[in-house]
């Protein structure tokens, strides 16, 4: 019986403190504020609802941003941003160090508020490094995460199971902030937008569908034969059809493998990422692989038709306010308000892994996808058009 009013007066206790703590951090002015996202263009472009409700709440002098340099075009897209740093990669192990260096120099306690989205060593660092008061991410690991939940000033734990939108959203819960926003916005300029328009019209396209056929990794790309037959289908819609993707190797390869078609227009690597999200917004639909085109694709409310291969649907689906009352984590087809997906109808889809060897191979899954119901949907949608 006492070790029950133990456990009892414990719960209360911490709960006490918690409650306190939001008291104590809602008194609290953050007017300088950095945001840390070392991941891909999708994480990036999926921080936005949380840079928004945090610019509406505290309407702070500025918030920053320190992410990955081959995410920077996406990032300077977000609005409420003043400054990016970067991070790369690509440095040779000796030049590490020295970048470190220069970053922390940087950033350090600089700021009233540092947030960091993903739960590396080093992210959280910088988080520590960087602010008065840190949030971070953290692995549902103990033995991974312990010093972090000393020099953290509070922290949340990555769950797995959740869309990254509403992950990113978990910090505004630890600051005593009702999410108010939980929409995507990028800014585009007008004279980019103005642009495109005229590169449009020199092709006479005004409606017009984009046909997304590459992603980041090659385990999330429809199989060569499949995609050429959606394409050829496609064709005979009659509506322009318009292939996207950046100038890297992959998208340069899948190029050379585009069939030359009536109403099929191959713009791989003839766009900037700033070009694209111009030539999404004044798109009618998007037909293509789960990658960041896809997700902006959603911020724009534009019909979707995605095509997914291992890919957890309940961390990585386009977004959508219907997406947990209406989506499956597996289902050949479904959709949900503007959205509709495709996976293979496999027992292990969606494994989550990257490719069948959970080292960047082949995705059997995609396989399995028939490029024939891809159409059907498409044709319905396009017979309801005006």
């Amino acid at each position: 019986m006492i070790l029950i009013y133990w456990d009892t007066i414990q719960v209360i206790y911490l709960s006490y403190l918690a409650l306190l703590s939001i008291v104590i951090i809602r008194a609290m002015t953050f007017s300088k504020i950095l945001i840390i996202i070392q991941r891909s263009n999708g994480d990036v472009l999926l921080s936005s609802s949380l840079i928004q409700n945090l610019a509406k709440y505290y309407n702070p002098t500025f918030i920053d941003l320190l992410v990955n340099d081959d995410t920077i075009a996406i990032a300077k897209m977000l609005p409420n941003i003043r400054n990016i740093y970067t991070f790369s990669y690509k440095e040779k192990k000796e030049h590490r160090i020295k970048q470190e260096v220069n970053i922390i120099k940087k950033i350090y306690k600089n700021y009233d508020l540092s947030i960091n989205l993903t739960s590396s060593d080093r992210s959280v660092l910088y988080a520590i490094l960087a602010s008065k008061y840190s949030i971070s991410a953290i692995e549902n690991n103990n033995k991974k995460s312990w010093w972090k939940k000393i020099l953290l000033n509070n922290y949340y734990i990555f769950d797995v199971k959740k869309h990254i939108l509403l992950n990113n959203l978990e910090p505004l819960k630890l600051i005593g902030i009702k999410q108010e926003d939980n929409e995507i916005s990028l800014n585009i300029d007008d004279s980019v937008i103005e642009k495109i328009k005229l590169r449009l019209a020199d092709f006479h396209i005004f409606k017009f569908i984009i046909f997304h056929p590459s992603a980041q990794y090659s385990y999330k790309i429809y199989p060569q034969k499949l995609r050429n037959d959606l394409l050829l289908m496609l064709n005979n819609l009659k509506i322009p059809i318009i292939i996207s993707g950046g100038s890297n190797n992959i998208d340069s390869q899948i190029s050379r493998q585009i069939p030359e078609l009536k109403n099929v227009f191959n713009w791989i690597g003839e766009t900037s990422i700033e070009e694209y999200v111009a030539l999404s917004y004044l798109s009618d639909a998007y037909i293509g692989m789960d990658t960041l085109n896809m997700h902006v694709a959603a911020s724009q409310n534009k019909r979707i038709f995605a095509i997914f291969g291992p890919t957890n649907l309940s961390m990585w689906a386009p977004w959508s306010s219907q997406l947990y009352s209406k989506t499956l984590d597996n289902a050949p087809i479904q959709t949900y308000d503007h959205i509709t997906i495709f996976q293979a109808n496999l027992a292990c889809v969606a494994c989550g892994k990257a490719g069948c060897d959970d080292s960047h191979g082949k995705s059997e899954c995609l396989d399995h996808i028939n490029p024939k119901v891809v159409f059907d949907e498409v044709q319905k949608w396009k017979s309801k058009l005006p």
